[in-house]
C-alpha cells in the first residue's frame, strides 16, 4: 500500500511540476517592427530596422552596409510628406531629386531615391523595391554608405502610406 501511495504521490508531484513549468514560459516576442503597419496616425517607422534590412540585402550582394543619416532622413521625410499632401506618387511632386539634394546640404558623389505608396509595412516596401529592377539597382548603389528613409500616413489617400528612401555615397572631399 505504501508503494502505491508513493507512486501516486510522485505522479501528483510530477503533474504539479509540469503545470508550474507551463506557466514559466516567456511570452511570445512582440511583432518585428518591419511587419508593423504604418497605416495609422500613431505609427512610427523604425529607421534602424530599415537600415539593417537594406544593409543585409546589400551585404548579401557584396556591398557595404548603410547607416541612417539624419540629413537624408529629413530629405526623405520632406519628399514623403509632399507626396502625401498632393496624394501623388512622383519624384518631382515638389522639386526634382537633384535640386532637393543640392539644396538639402548633403554632398554626395552618388545618390538615388526610391519612392512608393500603398505599402503598409517596411517589409512590403522593401519587397516591392527589391522586386523592381530600377529600385533594386538604387538599393544596390555602389559606394553608398548612408541612407534616409521615411513613411508618411495619409488617411484620406487610397494609398494610406507614402514612402521615400534616399541612399547615397557621401563626398569625402568636404
Amino acid at each position: 500500500m505504501s508503494s502505491s501511495l508513493s507512486a501516486a504521490g510522485c505522479a501528483f508531484m510530477a503533474a504539479l511540476g509540469l503545470g508550474a513549468c507551463a506557466n514559466d514560459f516567456d511570452p511570445p516576442p512582440a511583432q518585428p517592427s518591419f511587419y508593423r503597419s504604418l497605416a495609422s496616425p500613431s505609427a512610427v517607422l523604425d529607421t534602424s530596422a530599415a537600415a539593417s534590412m537594406i544593409s543585409g540585402y546589400r551585404q548579401n550582394n557584396g556591398l557595404d552596409a548603410v547607416v541612417i543619416d539624419a540629413e537624408l532622413t529629413r530629405l526623405a521625410g520632406e519628399q514623403a510628406r509632399a507626396m502625401a499632401a498632393k496624394d501623388k506618387l512622383d519624384h518631382n511632386v515638389g522639386k526634382d531629386f537633384k535640386t532637393r539634394m543640392r539644396g538639402g546640404g548633403f554632398d554626395a558623389v552618388a545618390a538615388a531615391e526610391n519612392i512608393s505608396a500603398g505599402y503598409h509595412t517596411l517589409a512590403e516596401a522593401f519587397s516591392g523595391w527589391r522586386d523592381s529592377p530600377p529600385h533594386r539597382a538604387n538599393m544596390l548603389l555602389k559606394g553608398a554608405t548612408r541612407i534616409g528613409i521615411a513613411a508618411v500616413y495619409s488617411p484620406s489617400s487610397k494609398y494610406k502610406v507614402f514612402w521615400a528612401m534616399i541612399i547615397a555615397a557621401p563626398d569625402k572631399r568636404g
